[in-house]
């Protein structure tokens, strides 16, 4: 089973780390869409969430995966698809759009326990635009959730003592200097659901460290720089799972970040234990 998971991501990330910025690689950008669009197709009807920027459409795709129990409030669970101009993107964000894929791929055949909507956002890197549309959609609907994870760069690992850095000073004394492990950051009032995927995560192998923060991350900002920065900001309950990015890869925003560079080790047991999480949430 983890082999070919392992050789699923693997696919899912040949097709899409390629320079995909909307603006400086519009065919790797609309190669990407039809590829993500066409493999969430395969599990259900897969919706367009349009909205404008600079007078040009721009998408989110979205999955909504029915639930056992479909009186819960849903879960949302995204991972943004455009790159910064003349990065190929594995780990930012090839790495979190496969495991996406193939969480739609086990909660098609195995339902989870609350609704799923599995998002595929546009425009992260250009300021949360995507996300920031659809999380006030959402509101707008008056649509409550039982949690947001926001999919951030998963498969950059290393090992080595002194390879893991922090926004802060302090916290160096409180988490690991080694970069192996994966980075949960959410608000301190959902502490017991960090804790809760913190088992999932290590009972699927991969260790797992949290953060809990308050004031939406605004004391530390380096903790709102993904997708789940605008649900915050509407007052829902989200979770950015992240390697930590420039944090600990030296290939962060590089021509360099390449699927060579990735540790496909890691990137299956973190879906793995994303799969874990999901089934128990």
């Amino acid at each position: 089973m983890f082999d070919a998971l392992q050789a699923r991501l693997t696919e899912h990330l040949q097709q899409l780390v390629r320079d995909r910025n909307p603006y400086f690689a519009s065919e790797g950008h609309f190669y990407a869409q039809q590829y993500i669009r066409e493999v969430l197709s395969e599990f259900g009807p897969v919706e367009a969430q349009v909205f404008t920027v600079r007078n040009q459409s721009h998408n989110n795709w979205v999955l909504n995966i029915p639930g056992r129990h479909n009186s819960r409030p849903p879960i949302v669970v995204g991972a943004h698809y455009d790159t910064v101009p003349g990065s190929p993107g594995a780990d930012d964000n090839a790495s979190g759009l496969a495991v996406l894929l193939e969480l739609a791929r086990h909660f098609s055949a195995h339902a989870p326990r609350s609704p799923l909507h599995l998002v595929a956002f546009d425009l992260e890197e250009y300021g949360l635009v995507g996300s920031r549309a659809y999380a006030a959609s959402l509101k707008q609907q008056g649509t409550r959730l039982r949690l947001m994870l926001s999919l951030e760069m998963l498969g950059y690992c290393n090992p080595l003592p002194g390879s893991q850095k922090y926004p802060a000073k302090f916290l160096e004394a409180i988490y690991p200097n080694r970069g192996d492990f994966i980075a949960l950051i959410g608000p301190w009032q959902i502490v017991p659901d960090l804790m809760r995927l913190q088992r999932s995560f290590r009972k699927a192998g991969a260790p797992c460290q949290w953060l809990p923060m308050i004031r939406q991350g605004k004391i530390l900002p380096d903790t709102r720089r993904s997708d789940h920065a605008p649900f915050w900001d509407l007052g829902y309950p989200a979770v950015m799972v992240t390697d930590t990015a420039d944090l600990r890869s030296p290939h962060y925003h590089q021509s360099s970040d390449r699927i060579e560079t990735l540790d496909l080790d890691f990137l299956t047991r973190v879906c793995q234990g994303l799969i874990l999480s999901l089934e128990r949430l």
